[in-house]
């Protein structure tokens, strides 16, 4: 889930031009020249401006994209929360039109249904099993995990969900949890996603994975929108030196398009819609694996993250799209 990397002083300026860095342990990163796809920001949008833009997002949706990072959660309801298969299919069938794939992020709970409807609905599945420092939880998602995938319904298994960047687990912990999922289910893909250094920082994970799941948040590293895109495509450059030969797929990117600022990093509903039609672009220019975060707004998350919490969705909390 998005959240920052630095939760105690946030990211600072680097010494030099287009240098950002974060006191979590990322290192400032150059940023390359923008690529010619990156919108010009202006400071004030027409109203023709705003419209083309709308019609850009809507034009991606209507290509359909690789891939979206889906919870079902409705008003009122947060993790711990029932849910229900229904509701998971009914807010499936509003995204199945747009996207090839989805991730989920738990196998508990009722969300072990998603990977089965999902594919009812010809939409493939990187499933989840969310790991935290409760073992008995963990236990219960890694099991259901596996049950999933070795029901069919697991195209990619992603074993916890950024344990290293909130450090729930230990390095070791965590490899034993790759490692049990891996030989309960050999044919089947399996990984973890974190936040792209981490992987450079923990070799030995990075080596577990049958595919490397890198999380790019240029907005949690207080980037300007303007720079999001080279500063992303550099997030990705550093995973792939940290894992040459591996299958990589972003797992996690987006902007939000309301909320406080951190630090340059702005909320807007044109930011957001102009970093989407960004990095689809560069993803299908590039044949790049990308999940998009996220497909829905999510409500409970202003506890965790703060008022920009609630807002990184394509669609608002009651299913309507935002940028239509």
């Amino acid at each position: 889930m998005s959240k920052p990397h630095t939760p105690a002083t946030g990211a600072t300026r680097g010494d030099h031009p287009g240098a950002w860095q974060t006191h979590s342990g990322a290192q400032p990163t150059q940023l390359p020249p923008g690529e010619a796809w990156s919108h010009a920001l202006p400071e004030v949008w027409s109203g023709a401006a705003r419209d083309s833009l709308r019609e850009s997002v809507q034009a991606a949706l209507q290509r359909g994209v690789h891939g979206l990072c889906f919870s079902p959660y409705l008003e009122g309801q947060s993790p711990g929360a029932q849910i229900d298969p229904a509701q998971i299919r009914e807010r499936l069938q509003i995204i199945q039109p747009h996207t090839r794939w989805i991730r989920s992020f738990s196998c508990t709970d009722g969300h072990e249904h998603t990977p089965r409807i999902a594919h009812e609905l010809g939409i493939k599945t990187l499933v989840g099993a969310w790991l935290g420092t409760d073992a008995a939880i963990n236990e219960r998602e890694i099991e259901g995990v596996i049950e999933v995938a070795r029901a069919g319904h697991a195209d990619i298994v992603a074993v916890g969900n950024e344990v290293l960047l909130r450090e729930d687990m230990s390095e070791d912990e965590l490899l034993a949890c790759i490692q049990r999922v891996k030989d309960a289910l050999p044919g089947v893909p399996v990984g973890y996603v974190d936040a792209y250094y981490l992987f450079e920082l923990h070799p030995r994970i990075t080596a577990a994975c049958d595919v490397v799941l890198t999380n790019c948040y240029p907005f949690w590293e207080g980037c300007p929108r303007e720079g999001a895109l080279a500063y992303m495509q550099s997030m990705l450059a550093r995973t792939r030196a940290a894992a040459p030969g591996k299958r990589i797929v972003i797992s996690e990117t987006g902007w939000p398009d309301q909320g406080s600022a951190f630090h340059g990093s702005v909320p807007s509903a044109e930011g957001a819609m102009s970093y989407f039609v960004d990095t689809i672009q560069w993803a299908e220019t590039e044949g790049l694996e990308v999940f998009y975060f996220a497909a829905f707004d999510e409500a409970w998350k202003v506890g965790a993250e703060g008022d920009v919490g609630a807002y990184w969705g394509l669609w608002d909390k009651d299913g309507q799209p935002k940028f239509a």
